[in-house]
């Protein structure tokens, strides 16, 4: 029982951070109709961005504000202006097949520049472990989720309760009549992919302490952040909240109940399940398109 709790709380801590991930999958979507096969090296690409800053002589808190604003010029800034603009013309299909080119770009200069092997990253949380109910806990998955869960409240408070948040849903339901009322649309899908971009080098931070920084770690985490976004629901945030939670639950589970081999199966096979018998996802709505 012991180990089972145990668990559930890091499966939680690592779904949080595929939800900050799939939060970002689906925001892009709905506002640009994008799809960034990218993501996940979005995710690993921070952390080196940090421990360069950290080689160069700066301070861990200096380093990761650094990291930020990189990401959000980089990961932003630049893939909205650089790649998505001159590739959406074209349609989804060539800006997917881009956004795949970008994540084998991403991933071979990482490996060039800086090194093929993993490197260790302080964490912003501490270690150690914390009684909860009898149980011994890991202060870093409770640190980890909380700070995740605490960055998914602060964007739907965002998207919800402020006119900025508004803006930008109006935006993403209906472009053409958001122009007509005075919304500056460009102007809130701009602010999308920066969204993007912070919460991608967040996740970074948070899940780099624990998996090290690592060239190739962003295709298991775009891997699972896609599917999370797919399996609660392509064009809901809350449907990418509750996908990353479940699948980083499952994930956790099926390596410690299954096979550590197989435990990319699971995720996997409930994928194919939701789409067999709910293709808009657990909390998606279903979406008509005229042709």
């Amino acid at each position: 029982m012991s180990n089972l709790f145990d668990l559930l709380v890091a499966g939680l801590a690592t779904g949080a951070i595929y939800a900050l991930v799939a939060v970002g999958f689906t925001l892009l979507w709905q506002t640009s109709q994008t799809i960034n096969f990218a993501q996940g090296e979005f995710v690993m690409l921070p952390a080196f961005l940090m421990l360069a800053a950290m080689h160069a002589g700066a301070p861990f808190w200096l380093a990761i504000i650094l990291g930020i604003l990189l990401s959000m010029v980089l990961l932003g800034l630049a893939f909205k202006m650089l790649l998505v603009d001159p590739m959406m013309r074209h349609g989804v299909l060539p800006l997917a097949i881009a956004t795949m080119a970008l994540a084998i770009g991403i991933k071979e200069a990482v490996k060039q520049f800086f090194s093929a092997e993993a490197s260790p990253f302080p964490s912003i949380v501490p270690t150690g472990d914390i009684s909860i109910l009898g149980h011994a806990v890991s202060l870093q998955s409770i640190g980890v989720l909380v700070l995740a869960i605490l960055a998914v409240f602060g964007l739907t408070a965002l998207l919800n309760r402020t006119s900025l948040g508004h803006q930008m849903q109006a935006a993403a339901q209906n472009p053409t009549v958001a122009r007509i009322i005075g919304v500056p649309v460009e102007r809130m899908i701009l602010l999308t992919f920066l969204i993007n971009a912070f919460l991608v080098a967040l996740a970074s931070l948070l899940i780099t302490p624990i998996y090290l920084a690592k060239f190739s770690s962003g295709e298991v985490l775009g891997q699972a952040a896609f599917i999370a976004a797919i399996v609660g629901g392509f064009n809901q945030v809350r449907g990418a909240i509750a996908g990353g939670l479940l699948i980083g639950v499952l994930d956790n589970l099926a390596a410690s109940y299954v096979s550590t081999q197989y435990r990319a199966a699971v995720p996997l096979i409930f994928l194919i399940l939701v789409i067999l018998f709910r293709p808009q996802g657990l909390l998606g709505r279903a979406e008509e398109r005229t042709v």
